[in-house]
């Protein structure tokens, strides 16, 4: 269904728009924050592992957009989720990727109350489809957040400016890894313009 839907999308932005570039990314965001990500580790048999947690309710936002034909992603770390930080989120994507006149955007993205509304902007050039309900698995930005952890599992941090600034690093090396990303993000149904 959501193939079919994003296919006709593709389909009558390229009939409508023949000379402009046409992408097709993915948006979601992710909670990291001091509440530790416990992860499996290896260790010599009969020697217990410890991992030193410090766990406090607080938290940070992962924002995340992702071509999976290219394996490009764009990043921004918010302190929550809401119309205006998404709105400031897909202002700060599309300027980032040169959106607007010569370029379009279809833009899969879930449901979420904060994703659709009166207040919600949607900049010139992005076009926004919606998943069904409910349907993370069809979501390819939800394949990131198991590589953005890997920076931060098992780890205890004394305030979120620390966890920032390794979720950084590790965000940084991802952006890198191109093929990493298409890899985990591209789905055999995804369509590839």
């Amino acid at each position: 269904m959501i193939l079919k839907k994003t296919l006709t999308v593709v389909k009558k932005i390229k009939a409508k728009h023949p000379e402009k570039t046409i992408e097709v990314w993915a948006f979601d965001e992710h909670r990291v924050g001091l509440q530790p990500i416990l992860r499996r580790v290896w260790a010599k048999k009969g020697i217990p592992t410890t991992v030193k947690i410090n766990p406090h309710y607080k938290w940070i936002w992962i924002y995340a957009f992702v071509n999976p034909q290219k394996g490009e992603t764009y990043w921004l770390l918010l302190p929550t989720v809401n119309i205006p930080l998404f709105n400031l989120a897909l202002k700060e994507f599309t300027k980032a990727n040169n959106v607007g006149s010569d370029k379009l955007i279809i833009l899969v993205i879930d449901q979420a109350g904060f994703h659709n509304g009166d207040k919600i902007e949607i900049p010139q050039g992005i076009i926004p489809v919606f998943l069904p309900s409910y349907s993370p698995e069809l979501q390819p930005a939800e394949r990131l957040w198991p590589l953005s952890n890997e920076g931060v599992a098992n780890r205890s941090f004394k305030d979120l400016d620390e966890l920032e600034e390794v979720q950084i690093k590790r965000i940084k090396k991802l952006i890198n890894q191109k093929k990493l990303i298409s890899a985990k993000t591209l789905f055999n149904w995804w369509p590839i313009v």
